[in-house]
């Protein structure tokens, strides 16, 4: 009973964004200003499909990814940022950054799904660079031009990583927001790991999840074991803010059984999940900077008071590659995309360079 609660506990804390029902987007002007944009008012492209009202392109392998847009026309931004969704998660995530910031600034914001998420297809052959690979090809398809910008969330920061090692020259900036910890990074230091539950925890999902899927399966499908909405709103996983967001949030679940029986659901959450938490082909602890010459940016957002990502861990990231700039946010928690004032700091600080002082970390603990 133990393991059973410790692997449905950390499956769903990575499960940040699942929603039953599209949430409601922060107010936008009128459908008719010019200063606004949504993917209901493009043309598909070329090699798009618009069926069921979705938006897609066709990657070269033959999968289709779906994708959704806000924030200003694409042929009348002064920024094109991809945001990466995380686990569990789906174009639909309320990244709640507001529309009137996004014409203040002139932002085109692209979200999509994921290799197996939402309406787009699955990719059985998931990797580190078929990740990187699926967001390069999707701003070719969408024509954002030779370099753009890109936000991972959470477990969608591993796609960021890889990004940064595979196509440098395409990203104007990279923000990775909470991002996740993979344990076999050999860079980390034991004496921050040794004692960390998450570590232990995060191989024996990954082994389980690779050697035995079907007794897994069988573990979060069974209404003998315990919900994840036990869980859901437990102050010793999420601190007071996140909080806010489980009880506030309309549609707001975490991984539900019934999402989980769906055909090539679980199988799509499992190669995310292994491919996140596996082992790795790079250390990005070992990097230099990508952009010596600061012809782009990385940044870390992290909550001070996050429990699912310990900003101990976060801060030697950030010290291990002094050329991330690293911003805390004081009170934040893992949720921090559903903030608005943090989304803005976020934006502003990647698009405009800005380092705003409230997010500055302390200097102790």
């Amino acid at each position: 009973m133990v393991f059973r609660r410790l692997a449905v506990m950390f499956l769903s804390c990575l499960g940040i964004a699942h929603q039953t029902r599209k949430p409601a987007l922060p107010p936008a002007e009128s459908s008719e200003s010019p200063s606004t944009y949504s993917s209901s008012s493009s043309s598909p492209s070329s090699s798009g499909d618009s069926s069921a009202g979705e938006s897609r392109v066709r990657l070269s392998d033959g999968r289709y990814l779906a994708y959704t847009e806000r924030g200003v026309p694409k042929n009348k931004s002064n920024f094109k940022v991809i945001v990466v969704h995380g686990f569990g998660s789906s174009k639909e995530m309320r990244f709640l950054a507001s529309q009137d910031l996004m014409v203040e600034l002139g932002i085109y914001l692209l979200l999509f799904d994921r290799a197996g998420y939402g309406e787009s297809d699955p990719n059985p052959k998931r990797s580190l660079k078929s990740e990187a690979s699926d967001i390069q090809e999707l701003a070719d398809q969408l024509q954002l031009g030779s370099k753009f910008y890109v936000i991972g969330v959470s477990l969608g920061c591993y796609p960021a990583w890889s990004g940064l090692r595979s196509i440098p020259h395409r990203l104007a900036g990279v923000a990775l927001v909470v991002p996740m910890i993979n344990y076999t990074w050999r860079s980390l230091p034991c004496d921050l790991t040794k004692d960390d539950y998450r570590k232990n925890l995060s191989r024996w999902c990954v082994w389980v999840a690779r050697h035995t899927p079907g007794l897994l399966h069988w573990w979060l499908t069974q209404k003998l074991f315990p919900s994840s909405s036990v869980l859901d709103r437990n102050p010793a996983f999420f601190n007071n803010k996140d909080m806010e967001v489980l009880n506030n949030t309309p549609g707001y679940q975490l991984l539900s059984k019934n999402q989980l029986k769906k055909p090539g659901v679980f199988d799509s959450l499992r190669r995310d999940f292994i491919t996140a938490f596996g082992k790795w082909d790079f250390d990005p602890l070992d990097w230099k900077d990508p952009y010596p010459q600061n012809e782009s940016s990385v940044h870390i957002w992290q909550g001070y008071e996050d429990k699912v990502v310990p900003v101990q861990l976060q801060r030697f990231v950030s010290q291990k590659l002094p050329w991330i700039r690293y911003h805390e946010v004081p009170d934040g928690g893992h949720f921090l995309v559903y903030d608005s004032n943090v989304c803005e700091g976020i934006l502003r600080s990647l698009l405009l360079g800005e380092d705003p002082l409230l997010y500055r970390p302390k200097l102790v603990d």
